[in-house]
């Protein structure tokens, strides 16, 4: 379930598995490239960002789209900042902070960013549940509770190719912008209207606060982590012209993508402005009150049915997203890898757990409170990414020539001191109003000091660089060709070959003989999984045990008579489990053993037997696919 990464590689599962140069120089290679920002994209459209557009739309009409804009420029620089790491360095953020930066620091950066996650998926959960509500009328509480079993969906998408997952997500953002692209159609803006709200200015000092939301509400920390990691699923030549051809096309990908998303984030001002602050309705901020005025103000019933379904799609595609990003922290900062729908399950449950109880004890009204507390979590958390990722990009050691330049480095730091101060203010106006409210002395010590923490680590953060010796560079540009060592061939005096009494065993056998070169000792292995087996163990007498004793032995008998030294051994139970006891008691040096190759649920069913022994020993284990 869990392991110790050996290796460097970002997301080892699908890391440089497109290769981009199989295809021809052309619009086959750009295409090659497109899919991470798409992936990345899906994070500035989740539910989190809908009520702040909610609230700019009714309020101020279309004044605020420049705002929206202004907002995916600054994404789209950090975000190709992001890219720029994955593909010149090959790490992502988190391997480069670990790198960086001391190990408790990197524990502080590792805790942070898992709380990011979780407070995105707490924004995602509510908003599939609140979608959910909508469309068939369930209780909310009951619409949390179903949102777990997306952790089913995950499990069939971690079997595809990223290529698949990508084109799912993609998918999925298709439903939301086509949902969009419907009601703007039956809302009829006008064009002189939106066209307006690209000029900028604040018609009041409350669209200035409301401003603040939407910015800070924009660039999610995980996303950085993201897309650093996606970038490195692409196979590249790692010259100065493979670089800058990957370099060229993410930015390309990079914009499309990015520009879409702000496309549906205008979408959702541009309705809100026309349906509700032109209807007169002024305070629509929660997504519940903006569904049930759509359809008298529209006067169609397609037009609230459209705005849930896109809700949910939106939760759904940013939950896959939010997963990888969670694979992505843990095995960067602590190289530790868990079954991604186990990791799926753990943070869902860190999701639903306070949404249930907060809708139990407190009602469906405090939804809505639950929502504004999961972005200014957020936008805590937000220099902490934005700031090692600016230093890393700018240092020269480690880049080479393709070190961000001064005159990018200059606005990097300006969009950077922009958000964090945004943000800071944000969580200073929430958690000021607690503390001005609250009378109880203790909490008002704890929101104090918390507060004190948390601006000196980021001051910390921002100097370490500075004050510190940076350490070696991670990678060389153009390693140099080294001499390969003495080439000690091994030789395998015990070989172990767990059989399932299949119509391959002459397979496992053969190749077996072939690693020993008959000069090996071989013990047969089979674990007998019946119904007794399970109760009794090695106390179980039923005829499958006894039947598979026998075939042992044949098998055994077979090899020796081919002048080969054989012997058996019968395990119960537990075939991992089993598998891994007999040949650490019989200390075997090499395993041999059969892939059914299944996929899917069939995996998950079956067990993955090949996984949980090599994690456990540390022999050489010849996996044969039949």
């Amino acid at each position: 379930m869990m392991n110790r990464l050996k290796g460097e590689a970002s997301l080892g599962d699908v890391h440089e598995s497109v290769d981009i140069e199989k295809k021809k120089i052309g619009w086959k290679k750009a295409i090659a490239f497109f899919g991470p920002a798409y992936l990345v994209s899906v994070g500035y459209m989740d539910p989190g960002n809908w009520a702040t557009d909610l609230a700019g739309g009714s309020q101020f009409g279309y004044a605020l789209i420049w705002v929206l804009l202004m907002s995916n420029l600054m994404a789209l620089l950090l975000q190709g900042l992001a890219a720029r790491l994955g593909i010149v360095r090959r790490r992502d953020l988190a391997q480069a902070n670990r790198e960086a930066y001391p190990r408790t620091i990197n524990f502080v950066l590792y805790i942070l960013a898992e709380i990011a996650i979780a407070a995105c998926d707490l924004a995602e959960v509510l908003g599939m549940a609140i979608g959910i509500q909508l469309l068939t009328g369930l209780p909310l509480i009951w619409g949390v509770a179903i949102t777990v079993l997306d952790t089913l969906l995950l499990l069939l998408l971690q079997q595809l190719d990223i290529r698949k997952m990508e084109a799912f997500i993609i998918g999925l953002i298709a439903i939301i912008k086509l949902s969009f692209l419907i009601e703007i159609i039956l809302v009829k803006p006008h064009a002189a209207a939106i066209a307006s709200g690209f000029i900028p200015h604040f018609p009041s000092e409350a669209a200035l606060y409301i401003a603040i939301g939407i910015i800070g509400a924009t660039v999610m920390p995980h996303n950085l982590y993201l897309h650093s990691a996606l970038v490195q699923t692409r196979k590249i030549t790692k010259d100065r012209q493979g670089i800058k051809q990957a370099l060229k096309f993410n930015l390309l990908d990079s914009t499309i993508a990015l520009n879409l998303a702000f496309l549906v984030n205008a979408a959702i001002l541009i309705l809100a402005a026309k349906a509700f602050f032109e209807g007169g309705f002024h305070n629509v901020a929660e997504i519940k009150d903006a569904h049930r005025l759509l359809a008298p103000l529209l006067g169609t019933k397609i037009a609230p049915v459209l705005f849930a379904v896109a809700l949910i799609a939106a939760g759904q595609s940013s939950t896959i997203t939010g997963t990888l990003a969670g694979q992505i922290v843990m095995e960067g900062y602590l190289r530790l890898r868990i079954n991604p729908w186990m990791r799926r399950l753990l943070t869902r449950l860190l999701a639903i757990i306070p949404a249930i109880l907060v809708i139990a004890i407190s009602g469906e009204q405090k939804v809505d409170y639950l929502l504004v507390l999961s972005q200014v979590i957020l936008s805590m958390q937000l220099g902490f990414a934005i700031i090692p990722l600016i230093h890393f990009v700018s240092d020269k050691k480690t880049m080479g020539e393709f070190a961000i330049r001064w005159h990018v480095q200059l606005i990097a730091w300006i969009i950077a001191a922009i958000l964090v101060y945004l943000n800071i203010r944000m969580v200073i106006t929430e958690a000021g109003s607690y503390f001005m409210a609250s009378g109880n002395l203790f909490w008002k010590a704890v929101i104090l000091l918390s507060g004190l923490a948390f601006i000196g680590f980021l001051v910390y953060i921002i100097l370490y660089p500075f004050i510190h010796k940076p350490r070696p560079a991670s990678i060389q540009m153009h390693p140099t060709k080294e001499e390969l060592r003495q080439l000690n061939v091994p030789v395998f005096k015990k070989i172990a070959v767990a059989l399932d009494f299949g119509q391959h065993d002459d397979v496992l056998l053969a190749h077996a003989i072939g690693q020993g070169q008959g000069n090996a000792e071989y013990l047969l292995i089979h674990v007998v999984e019946s119904a007794s087996a399970r109760l009794l163990g090695r106390e179980s007498d039923d005829y499958e045990t006894r039947n598979d004793e026998n075939r042992l032995q044949s098998y055994v008998q077979q090899l020796q008579e081919k002048g080969l030294t054989a012997s058996s051994h019968l395990g119960f139970h537990n075939r991992s489990a089993e598998i891994i006891r007999i040949i650490n008691e019989y200390k075997a040096d090499m395993l041999v053993i059969g892939a059914h190759r299944h996929t899917g649920v069939k995996d998950w069913l079956y067990g993955e037997t090949i996984n949980s022994v090599r994690h456990e020993l540390r022999i050489p284990i010849l996996v044969v696919n039949y």
